[in-house]
């Protein structure tokens, strides 16, 4: 999270440098301790239109990255959700949260709600977003009453944490890519396996300790990674090691993350996904198709509000973005796989805008639909009036003998069996990179495909378009010589033969049946049952392994064709299963990795498959 926001950040003042001179044109900006019901104060900073002519609406973003630039002299380059929003006219504002940077407090990662307060020092994020918004409205000059919230990742999940229990001030909310469950599947942790990278990068500067209200230190921690992430993490050996060579017990969350690696009260009590109820303002939800950090808590923050919300405006907007790709660019491509149309700009001007100004400035209605998605593979905008569409039906690809895949179930039964070496993990890129890589979630897989312990299956030419839409729920009937095993499903678009290359192609690249991951899911059998209550496998066993994957929405066109592949690691995206059931991974021993044969049953009782919704 913190590399990808440190390149959204610093790629945005190399787009936005411009808009400087204009906000110190129009702006005064003024900063301010806004007081807590606690006493606490957070670090405000304000920017006020100079034209007192009219009111204007306040625009919020609380914040544990920083405010800065600090000093009432020094002016961002840029304000509000994207650089339209300047010209209409706002009144912005940037919280550093409880515990971070300016601000007075204890931060708390991911700070737990409370439903129930009994007193002045119960405080949560709710909480201080309605005491900020309180002395905002009752404080600030030409305000016109009403208040609207944003925030990408980490400031998502204040968003969404914002919006329970508001301040009838509040009028909009925004939580884009906002977390919502860092075991389940948020950021760190997939299904119960450890995102190593993702979290080893950022708490190497995030998690380190702030013991007074200062600044952010001038210059980042080095990334200590090199290169090649992949040789790192091996070298590096089991996750003990990470706080025995480098983080010297400096990182506190990290020490936490190691002593709770079931999904106990400590995870629990951070999901925010239950708390999500009875909100009567509307609510835009943000989020990237391709995003690799907080996929799932865009889904999950829609879904939570839609299921718990009745009444109230609630709708998605997900594109075919990276981590905050719509904030910024043109979003008309990422990596090799081109959507053909400026698509962030596109959000920026036509969905973001629009929805803020018509509840915040009265401005009319622009009719947004309740599911605003992009469809990948066709690269057309959808809207639809529920999400899932009501018009997608249960299918199920299942697998067969000799690598077959296909929507009619199996007539012979059988298995497909792989080594897994832990010492030997299947790269998560052909590639080198430090660490995770946002190009990952649409990377060719030819590499993995023609490894001997990845399992593929494949659909015949499809003789028409194939559209799936909404979650994917794979089911496996596995077996291990092991006691313990990670299962990766990747759904897979195998581009057509006659698939044109990259004009102008500089790496040579052939696009001719181009492996490119559509989705890719991990899952760590230990929790084949509870994420709370995980159980070794018993060698041999046939056990059920049923979970699910994110939503999608991607046509695959006539002429290509449909494969799932399977395998047991994705190194070093994920942290290495040993293979032999240990209490806590973060406690295993180099002799606890161990090689083991996996069984994937295919066919009767037993059919291995992947259930998914198909738009007819």
């Amino acid at each position: 999270m913190r590399s990808a926001l440190f390149l959204l950040f610093t790629a945005a003042l190399t787009i936005q440098a411009q808009g400087l001179e204009y906000v110190k044109a129009h702006y005064t900006k003024y900063e301010y301790e806004i007081a807590m019901r606690d006493g606490k104060k957070l670090f405000t900073s304000v920017y006020l239109p100079k034209d007192p002519s009219e009111k204007y609406p306040i625009l919020l973003n609380r914040t544990p990255y920083s405010v800065a630039p600090y000093g009432v002299d020094n002016y961002k380059t840029d304000l509000g959700p994207n650089p339209e929003f300047a010209k209409q006219g706002f009144i912005f504002v940037y919280q550093d949260v409880r515990g971070r940077n300016m601000s007075e407090g204890t931060f708390v990662n991911m700070t737990p709600h409370l439903d129930r307060k009994n007193g002045k020092a119960d405080v949560d994020e709710s909480s201080d977003t309605y005491d900020t918004i309180d002395w905002l409205v009752k404080n600030l000059p030409n305000n016109n009453g009403k208040v609207g919230q944003w925030g990408i990742s980490y400031p998502g999940f204040y968003t969404a944490a914002g919006m329970i229990d508001a301040h009838p001030a509040l009028k909009a909310s925004s939580p884009q890519a906002p977390i919502s469950d860092w075991f389940v599947g948020d950021d760190f942790h997939h299904n119960g396996a450890f995102y190593l990278p993702h979290a080893f990068r950022f708490f190497n500067g995030f998690g380190r300790p702030r013991p007074e209200p200062a600044r952010p230190p001038a210059n980042r921690p080095a990334d200590l990674l090199g290169p090649d992430g992949y040789r790192f993490f091996l070298d590096m050996g089991p996750l003990s090691t990470a706080n025995e060579k480098y983080f010297k017990n400096d990182v506190a969350f990290w020490n936490d993350i190691a002593k709770h690696p079931n999904y106990d009260q400590f995870w629990q009590s951070r999901n925010l996904r239950p708390h999500i109820r009875n909100v009567k303002h509307a609510v835009m939800t943000v989020g990237g198709w391709f995003d690799a950090e907080n996929l799932f808590g865009a889904l999950k923050v829609y879904e939570s509000n839609e299921n718990n919300s009745p009444g109230a405006f609630n709708m998605l907007v997900m594109g075919p973005w990276f981590h905050g790709g719509w904030s910024r660019g043109d979003g008309d491509s990422l990596g090799l796989v081109k959507f053909n149309s400026k698509t962030s700009v596109y959000y920026r001007e036509k969905i973001e805008l629009p929805f803020f100004n018509h509840y915040l400035k009265d401005k009319p209605d622009p009719k947004l639909p309740e599911a605003y998605v992009f469809e990948t593979g066709t690269n057309v905008w959808r809207m639809e009036e529920k999400w899932p569409p009501r018009n997608a039906q249960s299918a199920t690809l299942y697998f067969h003998a000799n690598g077959k895949l296909s929507f009619d179930a199996p007539t012979a039964a059988g298995n497909d069996e792989y080594l897994a070496d832990p010492m030997k993990p299947v790269p998560f890129i052909s590639g080198q990179a430090p660490g995770m890589t946002r190009e990952h979630m649409v990377d060719d897989q030819r590499q993995a495909a023609s490894r001997p312990d990845v399992l593929v299956y494949q659909s015949d030419v499809l003789d028409a378009d194939v559209t799936i839409a909404g979650p994917l729920h794979p089911k496996l009937f596995v077996s291990t010589t092991g006691t313990d095993a990670d299962f990766v499903v990747k759904l897979v678009d195998v581009y057509a033969d006659d698939y044109p290359d990259p004009d102008p192609n500089p790496t040579g690249v052939r696009m001719a049946g181009y492996q490119q991951l559509v989705r890719g899911e991990i899952f760590r059998a230990r929790f084949r049952k509870a994420f709370d209550k995980p159980e070794p496998m018993t060698p041999g066993k046939v056990e059920t392994i049923e979970y699910q994957m994110p939503d999608i929405l991607h046509t695959f066109r006539k002429g290509h064709r449909i494969m799932i592949q399977v395998q047991s690691s994705w190194f070093p995206l994920a942290d290495r299963n040993p293979q032999k059931y240990v209490e806590n991974i973060f406690d295993a021993k180099p002799s606890d990795f161990i090689k083991a044969t996996q069984k994937v049953y295919f066919g009767g009782s037993q059919a291995s498959s992947v259930k998914v919704l198909v738009r007819r």
